[in-house]
């Protein structure tokens, strides 16, 4: 007699140990199946993009519904009215590049005509410190609710730059959503301590970095798994 597989558990939420202002996507077993291919280091570039865009949509619908709503009345074909709500605010997606831009294709498919800003953070080779090279952002940004794009949270010192610049041009902190596909606990934590009223969402907590500071056991570098051809 054959018996029903066990019912996984999932969460909306991080563990109790990771910040409170830290939200994940429920470990369902699509999402575990689409982690396996783009973290399979035999995944050919074209699958790695397919797979690794579907868990970026995924991704942004849930960012989307961290924004806030209010109330909004229209009319239907039948002639009633509906009593629905509306996004409270303009949005725009800021990505750090250049691995943060593979995100902006699922942003635009879940919000037309969005504005999309840039920003380059690379580490300065004698302070080690992330440094800004380069910000290209909507003129009205801080009027706007910010999508901050970037899929790999490793020590969490170029988000934290990128956001860093964002508040230097006026958006407030409860204004910027983070969103990312692989973190860690170290650079969630880092990342709170410097801005504890961000929202961050990301898909997947992996266990830890390495002595390379690296995702462990992570997917690679995105940037050039995403953008090179093998």
């Amino acid at each position: 007699m054959s018996t029903a597989p066990q019912q996984q558990q999932h969460t909306s939420i991080c563990p109790a140990d990771l910040p409170a202002n830290v939200f994940t996507l429920q470990r369902t077993g699509q999402l575990a199946a689409l982690f396996t291919i783009i973290r399979d280091t035999n995944t050919h570039r074209g699958d790695f993009v397919f797979y690794a865009d579907r868990i970026c949509r995924l991704l942004i619908e849930e960012g989307l519904n961290h924004l806030p709503v209010v109330d909004k009345s229209v009319s239907t074909p039948t002639g009633l009215k509906y009593e629905g709500v509306g996004f409270e605010g303009k949005i725009c997606g800021v990505s750090i590049m250049r691995a943060g831009e593979a995100m902006e294709a699922g942003l635009r498919e879940c919000c037309r005509a969005v504005r999309i800003g840039k920003i380059l953070i690379q580490r300065d080779e004698e302070t080690a410190q992330a440094k800004l090279f380069y910000a290209k952002l909507p003129d009205d940004i801080a009027s706007r609710y910010c999508l901050l794009l970037d899929p790999m949270l490793a020590t969490g010192g170029s988000a934290i730059k990128a956001v860093e610049v964002l508040i230097d041009h006026g958006v407030p902190q409860e204004r910027i959503i983070f969103l990312n596909l692989v973190s860690c606990p170290e650079g969630l934590r880092a990342m709170h301590d410097a801005y504890p009223k961000i929202k961050i969402v990301t898909a997947w907590v992996d266990e830890k970095l390495n002595e390379q500071k690296y995702i462990v056991p992570g997917l690679g570098d995105f940037g050039d798994r995403y953008f090179t051809s093998n």
